[in-house]
């Protein structure tokens, strides 16, 4: 998360510096964030904010458009749609636990990322000439290249979803998405807490894997309970939709970065 400060207004300068070194004309740009690397359990959402730029200008996005971390739970909502009437296309990507487990949480991103590139729905053809990432480390290029055929320009820049509004907006998208898909979940298993923590690593939702055991939405790769489990001690079964179980709910405040967690195990909810 960003540090403490002055709220800083996301922009379309990048955006518009992208489109113009692509050449003249129409261009489309796609800012691309996620949400739920860091999570326990739910799949990894990715949104996808395109924008068309015309000569460089770049049509405004909705002005309370902010990284999703920094903006409330109603904000984000009321967000949503606005988004989607500025922006040319918005969409989201998904990759679930079991996936996760079976490729590994990079692996899954980058799938998540091409399906939400996929799910655009752009003009009759028309095609994303620069794509614009949250972090450091390119891990889409090699996988659209290796489709063979138009390759976009991809774009790295550390603090996107906070500095340019179109990886801002892709995060407000993928949040609210996210958030409901959890919320629903909530509603078959509701003693993880979901609806409270989102599948973060939140103390009481530690407990409750504890108690009893990881549930077929958990990442079972990743380390899930608060402690390892005693030598010789058998492991809970898999929780299914008919426990009714409530536990307790405690948030606990953001510590991941897109693309580069440390310990994908370890991470908690964004605060509200």
């Amino acid at each position: 998360m960003s540090p403490a400060g002055p709220a800083v207004v996301p922009t379309l300068e990048v955006e518009s510096a992208l489109a113009a070194a692509c050449g003249p004309g129409e261009r489309i740009v796609v800012g691309i964030d996620e949400v739920g690397r860091g999570a326990l359990a739910g799949p990894v959402t990715l949104g996808a904010c395109a924008v068309r730029a015309v000569d460089g200008e770049i049509a405004p996005l909705p002005a309370g458009v902010r990284d999703s971390k920094r903006l409330s739970a109603r904000r984000r909502e009321a967000l949503v749609e606005p988004i989607r009437e500025s922006a040319l296309a918005v969409a989201t990507g998904w990759a679930s636990a079991a996936e996760i487990d079976e490729a590994g949480i990079m692996t899954a991103l980058t799938r998540a990322a091409l399906r939400a590139l996929d799910a655009l729905e752009l003009p009759d053809g028309a095609r994303i000439d620069a794509i614009l990432l949250d972090g450091d480390a390119d891990v889409l290029t090699p996988a659209l290249a290796s489709r063979g055929g138009h390759v976009p320009r991809v774009a790295l820049q550390v603090s996107a979803d906070r500095d340019c509004a179109s990886v801002a907006a892709a995060s407000v998208v993928a949040k609210v998405a996210r958030d409901a898909h959890m919320v629903a979940l909530d509603e078959e298993l509701p003693a993880y807490g979901w609806a409270g923590n989102k599948g973060y690593g939140s103390a009481a939702h530690r407990e409750a894997i504890d108690a009893l055991g990881a549930s077929d939405h958990h990442r079972r790769s990743w380390r899930l309970g608060s402690s390892p489990a005693p030598t010789g001690a058998p492991a809970p079964a898999p929780v299914r939709a008919s426990t009714r179980i409530q536990a307790p709910v405690r948030q606990a405040p953001l510590t991941g970065v897109l693309w580069d967690d440390p310990d994908p195990g370890t991470g908690v909810e964004e605060r509200e």
